[in-house]
């Protein structure tokens, strides 16, 4: 990969990864709730997602999935449910008081899988990564030994910024009027996604270069 592409590509993953949806959202709620070691396994776990989809995009994989209507609308549904769910949940709770989070580190890490594995900005991102900037000249594992770093640090560095963001909200909120709309909106964010998830098409498997 040229420096050039290069360059774009990691121009286009800083806007990817630091766009605000589901992970942004659980990553500060993570760090509202939990202590700042326990929520970055909820970054971890974005970069396993992370990790997977970028091997399976090179193997072609998520086009596939992309390519199956029936595939893609249950995986659809099933995601945008599970968003509403934890929405309504967390607007349910966001007048109980803050307490220490008692979850298991298996439970925030899967939890935060879940969300990154369910969000169809993922399959569209890693599809639109592999359309644009992969140059059909040169073996793609070649490219992935510069892919695959380059998209793991600049995703690492977005998601502990959201976390520290969440544990910095945390504190200065804690106990105040002020938590509770935050969590709201939080909450909120989440049955906006999961609704716009249910909504969402296909994502497209080409583009223009």
């Amino acid at each position: 990969m040229s420096i050039e592409a290069w360059t774009v590509f990691a121009l286009f993953w800083v806007v990817f990864v630091t766009t605000p949806g589901p992970n942004a959202v659980n990553c500060i709620t993570n760090g509202m709730n939990l202590p700042f070691p326990r929520a970055m396994l909820g970054v971890l776990a974005i970069l396993t997602q992370a990790a997977l989809f970028l091997v399976l995009s090179a193997l072609g994989v998520t086009a596939l999935i992309a390519a199956s209507p029936t595939g893609f609308l249950v995986a659809k549904y099933a995601g945008a449910a599970v968003l509403i769910w934890l929405g309504i949940r967390g607007w349910l709770n966001a007048k109980k008081p803050v307490m220490a989070d008692k979850r298991p580190a298996s439970h925030v890490y899967f939890h935060a899988l879940a969300i990154a594995t369910i969000n169809p900005k993922s399959v569209a991102g890693y599809l639109a990564a592999f359309s644009q900037f992969v140059q059909p000249g040169v073996p793609i594992w070649t490219q992935m030994g510069v892919i695959l770093p380059t998209a793991l640090t600049i995703t690492t560095l977005s998601y502990t910024g959201f976390t520290l963001l969440g544990a910095l909200m945390g504190r200065a909120a804690l106990g105040a009027v002020f938590n509770t709309w935050v969590r709201r909106v939080l909450a909120t964010c989440f049955i906006l996604y999961g609704a716009a998830l249910g909504l969402s098409t296909a994502p497209a498997t080409g583009g223009t270069r």
